[in-house]
Formats: structure tokens, C-alpha cells, sequence
């Protein structure tokens, strides 16, 4: 992989962190994020976008607390994907609403799986449903249901900051 390196400084450091947290619910967020950092808004938003443009920051995200909305089945599906179809295919099952992440794992002697998707759904039921619905959409029949049986942790990570 070739990474380029972008120096940060105290203030993107800064800036970063203070993009790690919950989003303050005020009419201006980064204005107030800037603020408590010690900079202007507009020096924030620029700062933001130098690290966006260089891929320090990917992307920036809501994250729905699914089980809170009713969202309390989940599961780990895995396929057996045929490689040259994998991209393909997990563009696809990719697109479905229910399916919250998508990304292709190495296979093991024993464990033939390569495509993993993450479902959430209001039921087992509607979970197995759904993982029928992509299996008849995309042609793959070799899969496991994995579902989840207790979460233990549900956060990000956490760059440059103590807390």
C-alpha cells in the first residue's frame, strides 16, 4: 500500500478528536466544535477538508444505536463466493438496506467462507428472509448464519485522544 504522509499538526489533531465524538445537537456543530477547540469555524471546516482531500479522514458518519430503534436481531452471514464473481456480488448484497457491512475475508481449511455480510432485522425471521432474498438474487447457496448473541463493545476508535 502506498500512503502518502501528511504532517498533522496540535490543531488537526485536535480537529480529529473532536470529530471522534458525538456531534453536538446545536444549529452550528462545527462551530461549536471549533470553538471548544480554540479556533475559528472557518479554520475548522478548512482544516477538515485538507484531511479529507488527503485521506486522513475517509468519511464521516451517523451511527444509528440499531437496537434501540428495534433493530434486535442481528447476524453474521457468510457465503461461499466464487472469486472471479466476489466484487460483484458483494456490490449487491452490498446495496440491500438491511445490510450494514459488506467485505470479503480469507478462507481457511474447513471454512470455505469469503463474503461476509452483517444483517439487522426486527426478527430471526426477518433476518432469515432477508439472507434468502440475496441468496435467490445473487445465485450463492453456501452460507451460515452466525447471530449475535450479546454485544460487548460498540464503539470507534479512538486516534490521539486519552479519553
Amino acid at each position: 500500500m502506498n500512503a502518502t504522509v501528511c504532517p498533522l499538526d496540535e490543531a488537526d489533531i485536535k480537529i480529529i478528536c473532536a470529530l471522534q465524538r458525538d456531534l453536538p445537537l446545536v444549529s452550528a456543530p462545527y462551530k461549536q466544535m471549533a470553538e471548544d477547540i480554540g479556533i475559528t469555524e472557518d479554520e475548522f471546516l478548512r482544516r477538515m477538508q485538507r484531511l479529507l482531500d488527503k485521506g486522513i479522514i475517509r468519511k464521516m458518519g451517523a451511527v444509528l444505536r440499531h437496537r434501540e430503534v428495534g433493530y434486535v436481531a442481528n447476524v453474521l452471514c457468510v457465503w461461499e463466493v466464487a472469486e472471479e464473481k466476489l466484487a460483484k456480488i458483494a456490490r449487491r448484497m452490498s446495496r440491500h438496506p438491511a445490510v450494514s457491512h459488506c467485505y470479503d475475508r480469507y478462507t481457511a481449511p474447513g471454512w470455505p467462507y469469503n463474503l461476509y455480510t452483517m444483517i439487522h432485522a426486527k426478527s430471526r425471521n426477518e433476518c432469515e428472509k432477508i439472507a434468502a432474498e440475496l441468496e435467490r438474487e445473487c445465485g450463492v447457496t453456501n452460507r451460515v448464519m452466525l447471530y449475535t448473541r450479546k454485544e460487548w463493545k460498540k464503539t470507534s476508535m479512538k486516534y490521539f485522544c486519552e479519553d
